[in-house]
């Protein structure tokens, strides 16, 4: 067995053999709070800079204009706009849906950021950008700990 450095991607050579390879990936510091919080009690929070004053939803454990540690965790609602979205007529196999999904990023209310969600009660002929929407969470029972826990934004009332 070669113990030397690879300089050169091209290098990089298969081993074959019988070894299995478990990989655990956690969710982070953040991450694990922010699932934890939706949930147990079925809220959304973010980190705050308060050197910037930039709320970010995911939240993240540094500022990324500043690299200031952020430590204030602040809830942030439940509610956001539509910056973009899309209408899926297939799902991730390429089979089409009975019926059309609408997918979105939706900018959470006084923060800097959000996340791709699904869209729901509503057509996709009144989905528009700018739309105001609202968190739809699953029955606790349910919850996982996963974004899944959102079910979807509606529209906001």
């Amino acid at each position: 067995m070669s113990i030397e450095k690879i300089r050169d991607p091209r290098d990089i050579k298969h081993r074959f053999g019988d070894m299995e390879a478990d990989y655990i990936y956690t969710l982070g510091v953040a991450g694990e709070r922010f699932f934890r919080e939706i949930k147990e009690n079925a809220k959304i929070f973010g980190t705050k800079c308060n050197k910037c004053n930039i709320i970010y939803v995911p939240p993240r454990m540094y500022c990324e204009r500043c690299f200031e540690e952020l430590k204030e965790w602040i809830e942030v609602g439940s509610k956001g706009t539509v910056y973009t979205f899309t209408i899926a007529y297939v799902d991730e196999n390429g089979n089409r849906l009975e019926k059309p999904e609408i997918w979105a990023f939706i900018k959470i209310h006084g923060t800097e950021g959000g996340f791709i969600h699904k869209l729901g009660e509503i057509e996709p002929k009144d989905v528009c950008i700018g739309m105001e929407v609202e968190a739809v969470f699953k029955e606790k029972e349910q919850r996982t700990g996963s974004i899944t826990d959102i079910k979807y934004f509606k529209p906001a009332k």
